[in-house]
Formats: structure tokens, sequence, C-alpha cells
């Protein structure tokens, strides 16, 4: 039975699924209706949100190579642990919007944590941010069975936020776990994401 988590929540990982080596990091997200249209068209939105996942694969919870970051233009990592399933430019329909994979085998023991984000492309130039999405989460699936393992829906307002922290896996005492981050950042895309981690 997966784990529903709440913001700030930990879970472990390993003790909870013995034998765990590969999982499925789904993220999802809609687009909140737009406001109704003013007298003479204001306040209609007028372009799509088109919402970005990306895995930051960090040392000491610090980004130290631009390779470490896995999104659309970068779809794996150069150890082969951490996967993007390619991008999702609408955020329409059920379930997962965009996947990553990771190989907790096969990361080199010098990353100790990855870091999901999703970013909203051009929010500055379009003027979108967070508060236009509804119903974001993340969820854990155990790559061997599609089984959820844990699921972290953000509940809270993110209005202004142009980015948000979903949450980590994380490697401590040999033990992988998973933190239920829900953090807004006001950051203008994935270059200036990467900056805030360094």
């Amino acid at each position: 039975m997966a784990v529903s988590l709440q913001k700030g929540q930990k879970v472990s990982l390993s003790k909870e699924n013995p034998g765990l080596s590969r999982v499925i990091v789904g993220l999802g997200w809609d687009e909140a209706k737009p406001a109704k249209r003013g007298l003479f068209g204001f306040g209609a939105r007028t372009q799509a949100i088109d919402c970005d996942a990306s895995a930051l694969v960090c040392v000491d919870g610090k980004i130290q190579n631009t390779k470490d970051v896995v999104f659309y233009n970068n779809l794996t990592h150069p150890s082969g642990a951490v996967k993007h399933m390619g991008d999702n430019l609408t955020g329409a329909g059920e379930g997962d919007d965009e996947q990553i994979v990771i190989d907790l085998d096969r990361l080199p023991e010098q990353y100790d944590r990855v870091v999901m984000c999703v970013t909203i492309y051009q929010a500055r130039e379009r003027g979108q941010q967070f508060g236009m999405i509804q119903n974001s989460f993340i969820r854990l699936v155990d790559a061997r069975n599609n089984q959820e393992i844990c699921r972290y829906n953000l509940s809270e307002s993110y209005d202004g936020a142009t980015a948000v922290v979903f949450g980590e896996v994380y490697r401590r005492n040999g033990e992988w776990k998973f933190n239920a981050m829900g953090q807004p950042l006001q950051v203008g895309g994935i270059a200036e994401l990467v900056e805030h981690f360094r």
C-alpha cells in the first residue's frame, strides 16, 4: 500500500521495499482554469503552460557539473543511472505528465541525492507562475512491479513561484530515502535553477 506523505515528511525506500534497485518518479500537474475573460478579452491566457521536470544529481546536496542536470535537453545522466523519459508540452491528461527513472544501484557513490524539480518554461516572458497550476504531485513507483511506494500531493498555494522542488531521493548511511519538499522558487528557467543548487 502506497504511503501518502505531507510536506517535510521522509520515508525509507530501502527498509520498506527490500531489494529495491530502480524507482520510477512520476510527476504530474494540471493547468488551472483561466479566469473568465473581461469585456474586451483582457485576462485571457494566450499560451498554454509548459512545465518541465528535471532531476538534479547532487554531491553533498550541490550540483557539480551541468551534465548532472537531467532534463528535456539532457535525457540521460553520464552514469546512465538517471533517465528522463521525455518532455510533455501540455500537462494534459490523467496520470504522470513526466517520468524520471533512477537506477539506485548504478548511481556512483559520490552522488548523495537526486532532487526533482519542475520549472515553467519561459515563465517570466509569458507571465506565468505556479498559482496557475493545480493538482501537482510526485510519486515513487517500484520498477519491479509498478507498485506505487509513496505519493506527495502538493496542496499549498505556490502563487508567484516559477519553479517548485517537489522532492528528493537521497542516500544516508547506505539507505535510500525520499523527502517530500514542496519548496517554491523564483528562477528564470533551468539555468537559474542550477545556480540555486551550486
